[in-house]
Order: structure tokens, then sequence, then C-alpha cells
């Protein structure tokens, strides 16, 4: 059986000592003064030679197993899948492996996949948390097990979370449709507590007011969790006809309005001839709509990135003060919105 490589090996083919090579392996170099050459060449030298770390070792030492539990609503939605691989990215960086799952926005799955990675003991959670699992965080937070929510977040609960600012990219795409001569704009949301979906329903209202709109609640299409295909036509033709029939809509994430802009096709209408669309997220399939999609880009790097960067701070520091972190986002204008 061939030698399992060490840090002593490593030392001695760089001609330095085990505890400078230790240091530069464990990315603190810049604590230990040691020199930029050097370090590439201690981390040349361990890719050469194919150094695998002791991860058992080093979990025994720490007192660290160096993963990261995230749990997202659905990793095959392209806004968590793009989340999800920035965190992996990110947390390698820091020498830390991630495990996955998805909730399902289903409360009791969410509790079964954290009990799970507690029993793997995971150093510490990120997740967008599902709808009435406010006493899992809090169960988390009373166990000290280092956390960070991200995309949203309970008010009422003291907990480090990063999300994007929902509320004002609500107002900016209002604005922008109104501006742009539509007076009757229709919002397609979910019927959902989550603090981000209601934080773009009250940006889609405050905007409305501002511009002397009244607030019509027929012109609110709710769709529930796992109803999507059942609910979006029937929803949708609801906001179409009348007297007085929208003359925009604006989805409140890029599920509803991929599923939303599938039914349209069918339907008599041209966007942005007969309906504006603005959608709130992006998303790759669009690139195929024949009408480029006015979105709210949402920086994901740079929340996840974050997500993962506060996360370490509390597993390196659990009296780290708490931080809420809420990321400005950016409404990209296209053609469907008849700008």
């Amino acid at each position: 059986m061939k030698k399992r490589v060490s840090i002593k090996d490593i030392a001695e083919a760089a001609g330095v000592s085990t505890a400078l090579v230790s240091y530069v392996l464990n990315n603190k170099e810049k604590e230990a003064r040691v020199g930029k050459e050097i370090a590439i060449k201690i981390r040349d030298i361990a890719k050469q030679l194919n150094y695998q770390p002791n991860q058992l070792a080093k979990s025994l030492k720490s007192g660290k197993s160096y993963t990261i539990g995230l749990i997202v609503a659905d990793i095959s939605n392209p806004f968590f899948a793009n989340i999800a691989r920035t965190i992996e990215d990110e947390a390698k960086k820091n020498n830390y492996t991630v495990i996955f799952g998805s909730s399902d926005e289903n409360a009791e799955k969410s509790k079964d996949l954290i009990d799970v990675l507690v029993n793997r003991q995971v150093d510490g959670f990120i997740i967008a948390p599902t709808e009435n699992s406010q006493e899992q965080i809090k169960d988390l937070e009373s166990r000290g097990i280092p956390l960070v929510l991200i995309d949203r977040y309970f008010p009422g609960i003291s907990t480090n979370y990063v999300a994007t600012d929902n509320f004002e990219a609500s107002v900016d795409v209002v604005n922008h449709l109104v501006e742009n001569g539509h007076k009757r704009v229709g919002l397609v949301t979910y019927d959902s507590d989550l603090i981000n979906i209601k934080e773009r329903q009250r940006g889609y209202e405050e905007a409305l007011r501002k511009h002397g709109i009244s607030v019509n609640p027929s012109m609110i299409a709710k769709i529930r969790f796992g109803n999507i295909e059942e609910d979006i036509p029937a929803r949708i033709n609801a906001l179409l006809e009348g007297d007085k029939p929208v003359d925009s809509i604006f989805f409140a994430t890029n599920t509803l309005a991929l599923n939303g802009l599938k039914h349209i096709n069918t339907l008599d209408y041209k966007v942005p001839q007969d309906l504006g669309i603005v959608c709130f997220d992006e998303g790759d399939a669009f690139d195929f709509f024949y009408s480029p999609l006015t979105h709210v880009y949402q920086p994901l790097f740079e929340v996840a990135s974050k997500a993962v960067n506060v996360l370490i701070e509390q597993i390196n520091d659990t009296q780290s003060p708490k931080k809420e972190l809420i990321i400005a986002s950016e409404l990209i204008i296209r053609k469907s919105s008849g700008a």
C-alpha cells in the first residue's frame, strides 16, 4: 500500500518546518507572516505529492467537522442552485465541505434535514427557512449551533441573516411599469407568510399608493405552493377577464413567471404590446422567450458569499454579534415591460 503523504513529507520537499506547512495548508499564512512565494511553493508541492488532509485527525484536534449544512427550498430551482454553488465554492476556500438538501417548502421535511445534519455534527447551518419553521430556528439558536438564514428570515427571531431588499426592488418594478403607461398592474405571488414574499407585495402596494392608484385585491393573484400548475391558469385568466383587466403583470418569483408565461402563450396576448411583464429574479429559460424579460437582478454571489463569511465568523467566535444584512437588487429593463 502506498504511504500516505504527510505534512512532514511536504516540509522536507520544501525545505521548511512542518509548522510553516501547517500554517499555509490551513490558510493561516498571513497570521504567521509566511512569505507569498514560499506559500505558493508549499501549495504547489502539496498538489504534486497529492496531499490529502486527514479530516478525522483534524476534527479531533480542532473539535470541528469542517462541514456546513445547507438547506434550501428546491436545489433544482436555478435561484437556489446558484446560491448553493457559490456557497460551496466560498466554503471550500475556508476548507469547509457543504452538505445540502431541499426542504420543498415543507416544515416537516426541513426539521428532518436539520436533525440529520445535526447528527452528522455539522459546524453550522445556512438555511432558507420554510413557513412555520420558526421553532426549528429557535431550537438551533438555543443550542448554540451557528446559523445564518438566507433569502428569508423571521423578524421576531434574533439570528444572523442575509437577504436582498425585496421591498425597494418591488417599488422599483411598479414605478417602472406605471411610468411606462401601465395603470392596472397585477401581481402574481404566493399565498405565503414568508418575509420575502410579504415584502414584495408590500412594495407593490406602496408604489401603487404613491402614484395615486388604489390597491385592488382582485388584481393580486395568490398561488399555493405545490399547486402552481393548477392555480396559475385560473388566476391569470381572472386577472385578464372582466371590464377592467390588468395591463401588466408583476410575477413575484421566477418559477411563477415561467409557469405564467407558459399559460399566457396559449392566450391571444402579445408581450409587451398587449401585456407588460416584469419578473422578480431571472432564469436561463427566459432567454428563449420572444420578448426579453425585464426583471429584478438579485446579487446572488454577494448574498451567498456573505452568508458563508458570517457563518464561519460565528463558528470561530460564537459570541460575535448577530449580523442582519440586506443587500440592494437592481431592476434590469428590457423589452417585456413596454419600455
